[in-house]
């Protein structure tokens, strides 16, 4: 870590008024990005989805539970491509969406009471779901697209590899055929729409240990190779 300047409180205090002007004109700025989000036009859900989940068969309707509101983590799990060059396994997901689903498995409660349903869904098998998402503890529903194009119509599980994919709204090369995303679908009159996806540093705002880590001297103290260069699912570190 560098040497920082070490100050009386005074000039503390100073500094940290100087941020804190900075601080609220971005809180500003957050707030009205936000607005303008929920005011992006919606799509309607025309396909007609079929999930596996603890409940046997599932529409994307029956993953709302009856609430008017979903946000649905895309986790990157596909055992049939798995192997050295992805971040899952045959029987576990990407170790860096695993840390991202840690991050808001004990926050469903609250938005469950503000109408919201959070799942998550992956193309492995729902019995590697489950033994997985016992492993983990997680309460959160956790749904198989297998043999659906849920995954390929949100743009986050692509058929080849070496090819050029769509992926946060652009072509470029990726390299495996899974990626992660949140989508987010609104239930109105008995129709379905989508209403928003993000990907890449869109997810950082769903992560709330970045925003902690953001806070300290160190930072995400990731270098250049991001979170893969650190992140171990949450049973695998070893200190």
């Amino acid at each position: 870590m560098k040497t920082h300047k070490v100050v009386k409180h005074d000039e503390w205090l100073r500094a940290r008024k100087g941020h804190l002007a900075k601080e609220k004109e971005f809180t500003r700025m957050r707030d009205q990005l936000s607005r303008e989000r929920r005011d992006l036009p919606w799509e309607l859900v025309e396909e007609q989805y079929s999930f596996q989940g603890e409940h046997g068969t599932q529409t994307l309707s029956d993953i709302f539970e009856g609430r008017g509101q979903l946000v649905v983590y895309h986790a990157m799990f596909n055992p049939d491509t798995a192997g050295p060059h992805t971040p899952w396994t045959a029987d576990a997901p990407c170790y860096v969406c695993s840390f991202w689903m840690d991050n808001f498995n004990g926050v469903t409660i609250h938005l469950n009471h503000r109408d919201i349903t959070m799942a998550a869904v992956s193309r492995a098998p729902y019995s590697k779901l489950a033994a997985y998402k016992k492993r983990m503890g997680w309460g959160f529903p956790w749904l198989s697209s297998l043999g659906s194009d849920f995954n390929f119509d949100y743009g986050v599980s692509f058929t080849d590899e070496k090819a050029e994919v769509d992926y946060n709204y652009r072509l470029r090369p990726w390299g495996v055929t899974e990626a992660p995303g949140i989508s987010v679908f609104q239930k109105d009159g008995g129709r379905i729409y989508h209403t928003y996806s993000t990907y890449e540093r869109g997810l950082d705002m769903l992560n709330v240990a970045y925003h902690y880590m953001d806070l300290v001297p160190k930072g995400r103290d990731e270098g250049d190779g991001g979170a893969p260069a650190w992140v171990r699912r949450r049973d695998e570190y070893r200190d």
